[in-house]
């Protein structure tokens, strides 16, 4: 049988009890965030928000090859532009090359693939023009 509350005591369950000793003992003072609004808290309510987080977090990418690779090729053709050695322009054209010819050999989701290899002469010389050489 379950005793009843006496009158005039609120009631306090276990773990209320734990949490309100903890506090006044002061084991959460200084908790990192502490007087800081709770992040994204005037966001519409989302039942995965969590799931979001963390493939933000972890950078895990959800394109399809097709645009994920066109991405890519996007961000070398920016890294090629700040390159500072002949051989970092060719292993950058090799690696994007090699994606590029993976997703054009195996990709089966999304829209086709119109992307080609970039040309890796095509490349140096670019490269060597915008660094006078």
């Amino acid at each position: 049988m379950t005793s009843r509350r006496p009158p005039g005591r609120p009631w306090e369950s276990l773990v209320d009890r734990q949490i309100r000793e903890a506090q006044e003992r002061g084991e959460f003072d200084d908790l990192p965030g502490a007087g800081k609004p709770l992040p994204d808290l005037d966001r519409p309510h989302d039942d995965l928000w969590w799931v979001r987080r963390k493939l933000r977090d972890e950078r895990v990418t959800v394109l399809p090859p097709v645009l994920q690779v066109r991405k890519e090729l996007e961000e070398t053709r920016a890294r090629l532009a700040r390159a500072t050695s002949e051989q970092e322009v060719r292993d950058l054209v090799a690696g994007i090359n090699a994606r590029i010819r993976a997703v054009n050999r195996t990709a089966l989701q999304g829209p086709p693939s119109t992307v080609a290899p970039l040309d890796e002469e095509a490349a140096l010389r670019a490269w060597r023009d915008r660094a006078g050489r």
